[in-house]
């Protein structure tokens, strides 16, 4: 119970303090509001155009397969440093997980969606 009680009064503190760091800021930060401040900040020139932009649909399946092989390095990390201890099963296992992301990246290559055009 003293563990429980330890993580629990660990993350209290931990709230109580980006709170109070917040409303500190916001209070003690001067009030000088300024159209200036909304506009779109381009690395020292004027703002050209509009900052809502169309971005190309690859740019989110490049990320996605990001997230998805970062998960999985996420996953085999840890695994290859216990391999040895953890048995057949659960080399099967890693086998298997990696074999139907390996799947998955040979469908996406299949649809041509890694071609950029």
């Amino acid at each position: 119970m003293p563990f429980y009680l330890t993580v629990t009064t660990f993350t209290l503190v931990g709230f109580a303090f980006v709170a109070s760091t917040l409303f500190l800021a916001g209070v003690l930060r001067p009030h000088a509001p300024n159209p200036d401040k909304l506009e779109t900040y381009e690395c020292g020139p004027l703002p050209i155009g509009d900052a809502w932009r169309q971005f190309n649909m690859h740019y989110y399946l490049y990320a996605l397969l990001f997230v998805v092989f970062d998960v999985e390095a996420a996953f085999l990390f840890p695994w290859a440093l216990v391999y040895k201890q953890v048995g057949a099963y659960a080399v099967a296992e890693v086998f298997i997980f990696v074999g139907i992301l390996l799947f998955a990246l040979a469908c996406v290559w299949r649809r041509g969606a890694l071609e950029w055009q």
